[in-house]
């Protein structure tokens, strides 16, 4: 699910949950999202469940509910928070319970969970407020995880992207590197996440855990995937066909296909105390 742009190594934002317009652009096609964005290897799901205390999940930024739905399917009853009302109505159309709220203005109403968790989308919420929100309703061992795709595409279509981006969004607020290590470049995201944990207290030392994987995509899939990216969400269908077209003849010349390496990442901590 990276809403991060997809073209190369993105140069992260110091506040990236200031751009709420950005993080509530996604519902605009919510069904492309559901069907496109790909889902969190199973063995990372597996290993955020063995380390909670009970089955009941908290998905903060859940939007179609695809994290929620591995979630449910390992066995957890899980409630959804998300600000876009257009997603919350297609998650709850998938079975998952949703709340429509930003999680720092969310009630708890007094519930306690085992487990907060955010498929890539922590960094739309304040690192600060949203590690408190979320030590008052974890239970003591309870888990805070948060996770994100880093993937790293072949270079032609890197270059590709960035090139016709820059051409038809010349005053855009998304800034790109070239071709580097993708992991490098998240890196200062997951800092982040880990000092706003650190800074709440009530929370053990932070640790990342890291998930390997590939996917393989062929140019109709990679393309249908593409626009759910924030850096295109909001770009008008002209703008937005430019970019499509530029990316596909990339992709075209490269056989039409691709097999792209992701590391899923996860900041993660465990509340401490007795009450």
């Amino acid at each position: 699910m990276p809403t991060i742009p997809p073209g190369g190594t993105p140069i992260p934002e110091n506040d990236p949950h200031r751009r709420r317009q950005v993080a509530e652009s996604f519902g605009s096609d919510a069904g492309r999202y559901d069907r496109a964005r790909p889902r969190y290897p199973d063995a990372m799901i597996d290993r955020i469940v063995t380390a909670t205390p009970g089955p009941g999940v908290l998905d903060v930024g859940c939007g179609t509910g695809i994290a929620a739905r591995q979630f449910r399917a390992a066995g957890c009853e899980v409630l959804g928070v998300e600000p876009d009302a257009r997603m919350a109505d297609f998650a709850r159309r998938g079975g998952i319970e949703v709340e429509v709220a930003t999680f720092e203005d969310w009630g708890a109403a007094g519930r306690v969970f085992d487990a907060v968790v955010a498929g890539t989308a922590w960094h739309w919420v304040d690192p600060v407020a949203g590690a408190a929100k979320a030590a008052l309703v974890l239970r003591p061992g309870g888990r805070l995880a948060a996770f994100w795709h880093v993937f790293e595409l072949p270079a032609g279509v890197t270059e590709a992207f960035a090139a016709v981006y820059r051409r038809v969004v010349p005053d855009s607020p998304f800034v790109f590197q070239g071709v580097g290590n993708a992991l490098e470049g998240y890196q200062p995201l997951f800092t982040k996440a880990a000092d706003g944990i650190r800074e709440v207290g009530g929370f053990g030392d932070p640790e990342q855990w890291r998930f390997d994987w590939e996917c393989s995509y062929t140019r109709e899939a990679w393309l249908d995937q593409l626009p759910t990216s924030g850096a295109l969400t909001w770009l008008p269908p002209d703008r937005l066909a430019e970019v499509l077209e530029g990316v596909g003849d990339a992709i075209d010349a490269m056989g039409g296909g691709f097999t792209m390496p992701y590391t899923t990442v996860v900041v993660t901590a465990a509340r401490t105390g007795t009450a």
